[in-house]
């Protein structure tokens, strides 16, 4: 047992990546507990009942259950790159709404009704406003990378690896830009280590930037 923050967590879920980034980030040392999402933890479960990641428990007790809480906690206690200088509530709203809604249906067909040809072109007319917006700028807030940043770019990276030939033939040349630059950073490779999935009385591990 430790007396650091717990971080409930699955590696692909883009939610969990941003708050993962966002921890690294600040330099806010956690336990990370890798869950598998058809076998939810009783701990987290009881911690947070929606069953949805990522969660942090503090060491006090308190529990915060949604992604952008998490990076603004982090933040708020040590924010080195001024990532909250660049928190865009507008545009983080756009992509966890309508765009996540596009994107949704885009690469679950099967699971929704109506086509997915036209939630690819939804979610397209997203992607044009953000390369709109990285004119004059390489990052969405700026000249450098930021909170918005990473709210938006694990699911953007969703969106165009569901038919990359697709994703890289559009005039998106400002986004596919952004979007490579945020993959191949050293920030992501440490926020998508693969952990094995927790089991009480587990050793911790430990999460941390380096």
């Amino acid at each position: 047992m430790t007396d650091l923050p717990i971080l409930y967590s699955f590696r692909r879920c883009p939610y969990a990546m941003r708050a993962r980034m966002a921890l690294l980030a600040s330099g806010q040392e956690v336990e990370l507990r890798e869950i598998i999402l058809r076998a939810k933890p009783q701990a987290m479960l009881d911690a947070s009942p929606k069953g949805t990641v990522p969660v942090l428990v503090l060491a006090n007790g308190q529990v915060i259950a949604e992604s952008l809480e998490i990076m603004r906690w982090a933040l708020a206690a040590r924010d080195p790159e001024d990532w909250l200088a660049g928190d865009d509530a507008a545009l983080i709203a756009a992509n966890d709404g309508p765009f996540k809604h596009h994107l949704d249906r885009y690469k679950y067909p099967s699971r929704y009704p109506g086509d997915s040809g036209d939630h690819r072109a939804g979610g397209l007319e997203h992607l044009e406003a953000l390369e709109a917006r990285l004119v004059d700028q390489p990052y969405l807030c700026g000249d450098q990378r930021a909170l918005a940043d990473i709210a938006l770019f694990p699911f953007v990276r969703q969106f165009a690896a569901t038919d990359a030939d697709w994703f890289a033939a559009q005039d998106l040349p400002r986004v596919q830009r952004w979007l490579e630059s945020l993959v191949q950073s050293d920030l992501f490779a440490a926020a998508m280590i693969r952990p094995v999935p927790w089991q009480p009385g587990d050793a911790p591990i430990l999460f941390a930037s380096h």
